[in-house]
């Protein structure tokens, strides 16, 4: 997949939850380490893209899901960048949380096991979106600055 803001973002969420989950010292300067990296990647990747050094077509990289809409509703994402990355965030921690479930499936009565399976299904769609969306917007933010130049 091709870096955008909103993978940036995605891969950044997730390491804060590995921090935030996490007691073991070598993995937390491990952790500490890929967070300051992807920090420096996307403050680049912002600059790159406001100089012009980006293709306006390169900001997206759509993650085109094929995927029955017929009951797999996914919320629209709505908002700001700002809100768009913080329900990118709290999708992340719902997908986190729902792995989790699964990593433990033998556990799971049997008559909820689709539904986990369900559920895991939504909530990496609405990461998907999340993403997407972000990307959108920044390109679209991109697009308004370079043209104010």
């Amino acid at each position: 997949m091709a870096e955008t803001l909103g993978s940036l973002c995605d891969k950044l969420t997730t390491v804060k939850l590995k921090r935030w989950h996490t007691d073991d010292p070598d993995r937390l300067q491990s952790l500490a380490q890929q967070e300051a990296q992807l920090n420096e990647e996307i403050d680049e990747f912002v600059g790159a893209a406001i100089s012009g050094e980006i293709p306006l077509e390169r900001l997206t990289f759509a993650s085109n899901k094929v995927y029955k809409k017929d009951g797999n509703a996914v919320p629209e994402i709505r908002g700001s960048i700002g809100e768009t990355f913080a329900q990118l965030a709290g999708t992340v921690c719902k997908l986190w949380h729902v792995q989790e479930k699964v990593y433990e499936f033998e556990a799971i009565p049997v008559d909820q096991k689709d539904g986990v399976i369900k559920e895991l299904a939504i909530v990496n769609l609405e990461r998907n979106q999340c993403i997407d969306r972000l990307d959108e917007q920044f390109r679209n933010f991109v697009e308004k600055a370079r043209a104010h130049k």
